[in-house]
């Protein structure tokens, strides 16, 4: 299974639109266009397909903990004061 086959059924799993996408990848700071998606969900043998990197899928992957969860709070101190 390529890495366009696991974002296309993400995205269809979760019902999101190419905004959707673009906003959980800004969560990441990772830019990514609405041609670039439309490329990247292309059939194989179109001529304007785009392979899916690694590191679109990671950013995305990484985003929707982000979008789903909201932002992981800051670690707190746990070591014991010194006196």
């Amino acid at each position: 299974m390529s890495n366009n086959d696991i974002f296309k059924k993400l995205r269809v799993a979760l019902s999101l639109t190419n905004d959707d996408i673009i906003k959980i990848m800004e969560l990441v700071q990772f830019k990514v266009s609405k041609s670039e998606l439309g490329d990247i969900f292309r059939a194989d043998d179109h001529p304007n397909f785009k392979k899916c990197g690694d590191q679109i899928l990671r950013n995305f992957l990484n985003g929707l903990v982000i979008y789903k969860r909201g932002p992981r709070p800051p670690k707190q101190d746990t070591s014991k004061p010194k006196d």
